[in-house]
């Protein structure tokens, strides 16, 4: 596991530095996966679902193999995503029809990802093998993330017209 970001490199910067907006979105999104996942302390999942018109998609991500297609408005992400407002689940066996990819994971954070022109472009999942391992901060820290992520996907698919590869 990577040692904590120096207090002078918040995760928020190291993320806006590493994600270039003339390299494919897939590149963009396994980086910020890879970032996310190896920096964020006790957690045992971290990655994307994207909204594909219908339902999420399993994108790129750390840990476990996990669920391929989430519908909309089913379990933490499906519901964030239909919601589209940030989930925090202190206790994953406490929220209504959650969706167990991980036997291990006890607790979970969904944040949607939005574009700028307001479309839904998918979730950000973050899971802990802990319960309420996610506070406030952590909300907010992980909103700013996706804020950053926004403005390098918004760049990204102008460029390459949301092609995953270009």
């Amino acid at each position: 596991m990577t040692p904590p970001l120096a207090e002078d490199h918040s995760l928020c910067k190291v993320l806006d530095s590493l994600i270039a907006t003339d390299e494919p979105l897939i590149t963009a999104l396994s980086n910020a996966a890879a970032l996310l996942y190896t920096t964020l302390e006790n957690i045992n999942w971290c990655g994307f679902y994207i909204f594909d018109g219908e339902k999420l998609v399993l994108g790129p991500f750390g840990g476990k193999p996990a669920c391929t297609v989430i519908p909309m408005g089913k379990g933490v992400c499906g519901t964030a995503a239909q919601k589209r407002e940030i989930i925090s689940v202190a206790d994953v066996d406490e929220f209504p029809g959650h969706i167990a990819c991980d036997a291990a994971s006890q607790s979970e954070i969904v944040l949607p990802i939005i574009l700028s022109d307001g479309k839904l472009f998918g979730v950000l999942d973050v899971d802990a093998p802990v319960k309420n391992r996610f506070t406030d901060e952590d909300e907010g820290e992980l909103a700013e993330v996706v804020s950053v992520l926004v403005g390098k996907l918004d760049a990204i698919i102008t460029r390459s017209g949301n092609s995953w590869i270009s």
